[in-house]
């Protein structure tokens, strides 16, 4: 994984002190809340319904022991002793101290961590595949342009203050773990006569307007890629709505001129971008690219597991994946407890997790956009010991993507944004399913909660989705229905009228029973309301 150099360390180190002014300047009075908000944000630092959440970085979802073990250490020493891994593959800390965040800062950059760009109106963290350099059907490892995309937007003087929120995901598969076409900038690498490039998707993204990004362009060779990133971010900077922050994402641009009038902007901005220089050699490329070459895989191990532990044989079929490395396999590890808060972990669980990455992955751990934890290069003669020891830890819940790992955002319970709680409703749901033969009964089904119109939780791509709101100051619960944040990517049609939070409850449940009834061979609850249509299903749930 990247290491910092030098210039990640000293502007990492300044920006920790110029906002260690910013907060005591603050607490003396001498800058009103007005003035400090665009600070503390450009910090990651919010102010939830009761306390301060501060947000850090986990650039593409990837990071090391000694940093999961100074994760476990601030939600032991400055939280409530966890913290929540979040679907843009960061955590936050809902419980912080003004006071306290400075040194928090101070303290992760000691692991190579911050909290930088991860709110305000700029590029945010870089999401990829929680399987990069791992994955058997990957073209090759997408976390190198990701980095080098980390590197190009950090403090960039033009993109700083958007229109609005930027995010970009980076994939080289063709099966989407990231949600990629739903982002602002989607990029896929792909390969034409025998040269890597990007095919590059514009203008997605979830909140109050759902949009599927168009193909802006189907290849972009490397030495165009950071000018033609560079392209697409002008014409938004220039042409993005600042008057109306409803419609001020880049989905709303690319939507209005249309993708085609677009195209034609960035490839004329294009053509002026190119003329400055600021394509990075390959050497440099080759650099970043050398610190994600793979470990020291052995040769020649069997791919032989003893599965007569039936405990463990479950727990292998739902969270093992394929590894592109003979005798290895990647490890999906849930923090979606029945009963649990999706995404929350302990400060002794996340020690636990560090501890295994240490002895079994090579050091390394990813976070999922589905709030999960993946252990990526584990030999299988070690996946018993692994279980084991994620037992014990009471991590070892085997309910990768079934009804019970359901993505869900903080609502009511934190945020200030929210009109709805959306941890109950999954509780709920949860421990309405908690069988895990009936979960594996139904197969692939992934739920999906927010609790406001800004679907943090990713509700419009859920096979169900669901989003709180607030009807005549009473919670109210909107069900969907149909969407996918994958490669057959789709957005999720409202059923109807709302639910109380026990009656959405109830309708997942019966329109489960529509699925079970009604599915053909091999289809998944999606692929049957797509074949069936809406009809049955409502028909069910009000009737």
């Amino acid at each position: 994984m990247y290491k910092y150099d030098e210039y990640d360390h000293s502007i990492v180190a300044a920006r920790v002190e110029e906002f260690r002014d910013q907060v005591n300047r603050r607490l003396a009075g001498q800058i009103t809340e007005d003035q400090f908000k665009p600070l503390r944000l450009m910090n990651g630092l919010y102010l939830q319904l009761h306390a301060y959440m501060l947000r850090v970085a986990v650039p593409y979802g990837t990071l090391n022991a000694t940093q999961m073990r100074m994760l476990a250490h601030i939600a032991r020493k400055y939280d409530r002793d966890y913290g929540h891994f979040t679907t843009r593959q960061n955590i936050q800390y809902n419980w912080i101290k003004l006071e306290d965040a400075p040194d928090i800062l101070a303290e992760l950059a000691t692991v190579e961590m911050h909290a930088i760009q991860t709110s305000g109106n700029c590029i945010r963290n870089i999401s990829s595949d929680q399987y990069a350099g791992a994955a058997a059907d990957e073209l090759t490892d997408p976390r190198p342009w990701a980095e080098l995309l980390r590197q190009w937007s950090t403090f960039h003087p033009e993109f700083s203050y958007l229109p609005r929120k930027f995010k970009i995901a980076v994939i080289a598969a063709d099966e989407d773990r990231a949600a990629m076409r739903l982002h602002d900038i989607g990029l896929q690498i792909v390969e034409r006569d025998g040269q890597h490039g990007v095919a590059v998707y514009v203008g997605g993204g979830m909140g109050r307007t759902p949009m599927i990004a168009p193909l802006i362009k189907d290849f972009v060779p490397f030495d165009d890629f950071v000018s033609y990133m560079e392209a697409c971010l002008r014409v938004y900077n220039r042409y993005g709505r600042r008057d109306n922050m409803y419609k001020a994402r880049i989905k709303i641009l690319v939507h209005e001129i249309g993708a085609d009038k677009y195209r034609q902007e960035v490839e004329a901005e294009f053509a002026q971008v190119k003329k400055l220089g600021i394509d990075p050699p390959r050497a440099e490329f080759d650099r970043i690219a050398a610190q994600f070459v793979d470990p020291a895989f052995e040769a020649g191990l069997s791919d032989e597991i003893d599965r007569s532990d039936p405990d463990f044989a479950v727990w292998l079929d739902q969270q093992v994946v394929a590894h592109k490395q003979p005798g290895y396999a990647i490890v999906n590890i849930s923090l979606k407890p029945i009963g649990g808060i999706p995404g929350d972990a302990s400060s002794a669980q996340i020690d636990v997790m560090a501890d295994l990455a240490e002895r079994y992955s090579f050091d390394e751990l990813r976070v999922t956009h589905a709030q999960n934890i993946v252990l990526p290069h584990v030999r299988k003669a070690d996946l018993y010991a692994v279980w084991q020891t994620l037992r014990e830890a009471e991590l070892a819940d085997a309910n990768l993507d079934l009804i019970s790992d359901i993505i869900a955002c903080p609502g009511l319970d934190y945020c200030s944004l929210a009109n709805a709680r959306s941890i109950p409703v999954a509780q709920k749901i949860a421990t309405r399913f908690a069988d895990l033969g009936r979960q594996r009964e139904l197969g692939e089904l992934k739920l999906k909660i927010s609790g406001c119109i800004n679907a943090c939780g990713h509700h419009h791509a859920g096979h169900i989705g669901i989003l709180g709101v607030d009807r005549k100051g009473v919670e109210n619960y909107q069900l969907s229905f149909g969407g996918s944040g994958a490669e057959d990517v789709s957005l999720a049609q409202i059923t109807g009228p709302g639910f109380s939070e026990d009656g959405v409850v109830d309708a997942v449940e019966k329109a489960t029973n529509v699925y079970l009834a009604q599915r053909t061979q091999g289809e998944r609850f999606v692929d049957t309301y797509r074949r069936i249509g809406m009809a049955p299903f409502k028909e069910a749930i009000y009737g």
